[in-house]
C-alpha cells in the first residue's frame, strides 16, 4: 500500500528540495537528451527563483507543486502542468526523486495532478510525452486513462481530456 501523498505548494524556503532533485543525476537521467550528459538542470538555484515567480499561484495557466508524504512530511517529487497555446492543451510533468521510486508515488502523484487539473482548475486536456522505453511511466499514464496519440523516434505522445477523465471516474453524470 502506498503512503498517502498530498500536493504541497512550495514556499521560497522549500527550494532546497527542488535544487536537490534537479542536481541528482539518478533522478534526472531521463532528461539527459536535453541536458547532457546527466540531465541535471544547470543553475537549479536560479531556476527555483524563476519557478517561484512564473509558476506558483498561476493556475489554471500554470501549476507546480511538490508531492509530500503525509506520515513524515517528506517531499518525494513534484508535478506540474502549463498551457501550450500552440497546441491548445496543457503539457504536464511528474518527477519522483530517485530514492523514492518504486513505492507507488508516481501513480499517486499523477492521480493528484489529474484531480487538481481537471476538477479544481477545469483544464480541458493534458498531454505528456517521454521515451517509450520508460515502462513504469507509460504504465501509470495508461492506468490513469491516458491514450497514446502518436509515437516517433522513441518518444510516445499521450493525452487525456477532462471528459474522458470524468467519465472514467463515473462521478459526473453531466459528462
Amino acid at each position: 500500500m502506498t503512503d498517502v501523498l498530498h500536493l504541497y505548494i512550495p514556499h521560497p524556503e522549500d527550494g532546497w528540495f527542488y535544487v536537490k532533485m534537479m542536481s541528482d543525476p539518478e533522478t534526472m537521467a531521463y532528461n539527459a537528451p536535453w541536458f547532457p550528459p546527466c540531465g541535471c538542470i544547470p543553475s537549479p538555484e536560479t531556476e527555483w527563483l524563476r519557478l517561484q515567480e512564473h509558476w506558483i499561484g498561476k493556475e489554471p495557466e500554470r501549476f507546480y507543486a511538490f508531492l509530500r508524504r503525509e506520515k513524515d512530511d517528506a517531499f518525494v517529487g513534484d508535478v506540474n502542468y502549463h498551457y501550450n497555446t500552440e497546441r491548445d492543451w496543457c503539457d504536464m510533468g511528474i518527477v519522483i526523486y530517485a530514492p523514492e521510486r518504486g513505492k507507488g508515488y508516481g501513480k499517486a502523484g499523477l492521480s493528484l495532478l489529474l484531480e487538481k487539473a481537471f476538477r479544481a482548475d477545469g483544464v480541458s486536456r493534458l498531454h505528456n510525452e517521454f521515451e517509450s522505453a520508460r515502462g513504469a511511466a507509460l504504465s501509470i499514464h495508461r492506468e490513469a486513462g491516458f491514450r497514446e496519440t502518436g509515437a516517433a523516434d522513441g518518444i510516445v505522445q499521450l493525452e487525456l481530456t477532462r471528459g474522458e477523465y470524468l467519465r472514467g471516474k463515473k462521478t459526473d453524470p453531466e459528462v
